[in-house]
């Protein structure tokens, strides 16, 4: 584990950070507080795999489909992308502001026999020291951070050109605030009370104008959607009204 000098000035938020680490042991567990990411982790890589495959020409049947590209796990948790994005290929460093969630990742990508490159840092230190991905995946974390812009200019210089920029959030509105807080919080318990603001949730349109303030261009968006009668969730071209996806690339 690379523990990060702060060169660049952060946008992490400390208090945001010790709500995860008070998690950290739990990652792995299905039915554990991380339960909803889980839940979602199938439509989630379905996105991930098939935006890349697409923008890098990749065929998913081969059984290597990513070697070659160099990725980035930003607020990588205990891994639940990485190791999938370690397994298809990919050269994957997991980063984490939260340092508490990086041996519990360490460890099970050792059992999973996999080498993943897991770092307590930030985007802003790495983007200081040059670091350079064909693709990031930024996924549940700007709803998270203090300035989101800055945050986002730094995924940005991340990127080499022509790389691909994979976002979730979070909308801001009255029906995210009653499934996500009070829904997943407050009456199924899948999340500590406090784990989300609702004030920092980030709309479809004010996040493709912050990417495109960052320096990329927005080229998809799609909803992630809970069935609670078929307890499951699924892409949505049309409903981004809670959790949601975004595709940029470096131009």
């Amino acid at each position: 584990m690379q523990a990060s000098q702060s060169t660049a000035q952060s946008t992490v938020d400390p208090a945001e950070v010790a709500k995860f680490e008070a998690m950290a042991a739990e990652w792995w567990d299905p039915n554990g507080k991380f339960k909803p990411l889980h839940m979602l982790n199938p439509c989630r890589l379905d996105y991930i795999t098939s935006q890349i495959a697409a923008e890098f020409n990749r065929d998913l049947t081969s059984d290597a489909p990513f070697e070659g590209l160099r990725l980035l796990d930003i607020g990588c948790g205990g891994g639940l992308l990485s190791e999938p994005m370690a397994r298809l290929g990919a050269t994957v460093v997991g980063a984490d502001a939260a340092g508490g969630n990086l041996p519990v990742a360490q460890v099970h990508a050792q059992q999973s026999g996999l080498e993943i490159d897991y770092r307590h840092t930030t985007a802003e230190d790495m983007a200081a020291a040059g670091e350079q991905f064909d693709v990031v995946l930024n996924m549940e974390v700007v709803e998270h951070v203090a300035e989101p812009l800055r945050y986002l200019t730094a995924c940005q210089q991340l990127l080499k050109s022509g790389g691909l920029h994979l976002c979730s959030t979070i909308n801001r509105n009255p029906k995210s605030f009653a499934m996500a807080i009070v829904g997943a919080e407050f009456v199924m318990r899948w999340l500590p009370k406090g784990t989300h603001e609702w004030h920092k949730f980030i709309t479809p349109d004010e996040l493709v104008a912050l990417l495109e303030k960052s320096g990329m261009t927005p080229v998809d968006r799609k909803g992630f959607v809970f069935n609670p009668i078929a307890w499951s969730w699924s892409i949505s071209a049309r409903d981004l009204s809670v959790n949601y996806v975004t595709a940029s690339t470096k131009p």
